[in-house]
């Protein structure tokens, strides 16, 4: 039995649009590869999801073992040879050695999930013993006492690990926080400092930096003119305001592909309303407006023509290159080459090879 159901209208969405589209490979430079039993608190009380703010992502996929990513690109993406650059989802001592262990086994890059309080001199071990290309952490990691929504990158990502990040040549994944998202202030100042005192590291700024919508964007990168060393990633974005004016400022070779797997096998259709994004989704799917005000249901008549999250995003994608007229060869490097080439140079300049 197949992981999930890929119906006749997700295979016309994929053959007639974007089929031919895309490149024979690509690299998927944002995925979470995780097993539930590893992770330190359970999903699951008495046998049932945690209600959290976003119940919904639960209910997309609990874990997202290496099997059934392998699955889902092979169903979602037919005659295409894809890989991932992974980590696992939320700090976890046993995750992190799970995907050590699946990125030596299947060759497949990786980073190590980090937290603040850790040395400079223990990520950089962990790093090196265990083949991993760089860091990936979350505002989550930062020092308890600090407010969630005071948090800033810095607090999860301190100049210590930076410096060293720096001079190893790592990669570093950044979710930035803040409810400002991209055209936070804090946000934007501390992105133009990092990429300045750390110009060494290939620091990628994850989802577009969260720019969800075009009120997300602001004047944004007016101000990252000023960081032109930093990598992006359109990540969960369907977003065309967003991929458009990343890509116009950074061009085609700073911009990489990224889906957040196990996320984007939702099946949904994403709208801008009020200057937030909803997600329209099938009745009874994923929970109600009850659970996460950017959920809402439509008619099971509306659900039949609506697809995977990863379709919406590449669709989203695609009318922008075809907007900028990019070429054959820029959809390539931005679905494949820019984030291949990062993962060779990490790993030379980490481990040598």
């Amino acid at each position: 039995m197949a992981l999930f159901e890929v119906t006749e209208y997700d295979k016309k969405v994929y053959e007639e649009q974007l089929k031919d589209f895309l490149p024979d490979k690509m690299l998927d430079v944002h995925t979470h590869v995780y097993k539930d039993e590893l992770r330190p608190q359970p999903w699951r009380v008495n046998g049932e999801l945690k209600r959290t703010s976003n119940t919904w992502v639960a209910r997309v996929a609990v874990e997202d073992p290496i099997e059934e990513l392998m699955e889902t690109y092979a169903l979602m993406f037919p005659g295409k040879d894809v890989k991932a650059l992974m980590f696992c989802n939320g700090l976890s001592d046993a995750n992190n050695d799970y995907v050590r262990d699946v990125s030596a086994k299947y060759g497949w890059p990786a980073l190590y999930y980090s937290k603040a309080c850790q040395s400079a001199d223990e990520v950089e071990a962990k790093i090196r013993e265990g083949n991993f290309l760089g860091l990936k952490s979350y505002l989550s990691q930062s020092a308890p006492y600090i407010p969630v929504k005071e948090r800033r990158i810095l607090d999860f990502f301190p100049d210590y690990q930076l410096r060293r990040m720096d001079e190893m040549g790592a990669i570093v994944m950044c979710h930035i926080p803040r409810d400002g998202r991209l055209k936070d202030p804090v946000n934007l100042y501390q992105l133009v400092e990092i990429a300045n005192k750390y110009p060494n590291i290939h620091f990628i700024v994850a989802h577009v930096g969260r720019a969800y919508t075009y009120e997300d964007l602001g004047n944004s990168f007016e101000v990252l003119k000023d960081a032109p060393g930093l990598l992006y990633d359109f990540s969960a974005n369907c977003c065309d305001a967003a991929i458009e004016a990343v890509i116009r400022h950074a061009g085609t070779k700073k911009v990489m592909f990224g889906t957040d797997m196990p996320i984007l096998r939702m099946r949904t259709h994403r709208i801008e309303e009020n200057g937030t994004y909803i997600n329209l989704v099938p009745p009874g799917l994923y929970g109600s407006e009850k659970d996460d005000p950017h959920l809402r249901e439509v008619s099971e008549e509306e659900a039949g023509k609506i697809t995977f999250f990863a379709y919406e995003e590449l669709l989203s994608f695609k009318r922008v290159a075809e907007k900028l007229d990019l070429s054959h060869r820029d959809v390539e490097d931005i679905l494949y080459n820019n984030a291949m080439e990062m993962v060779d140079a990490a790993r030379k300049s980490i481990h040598g090879g």
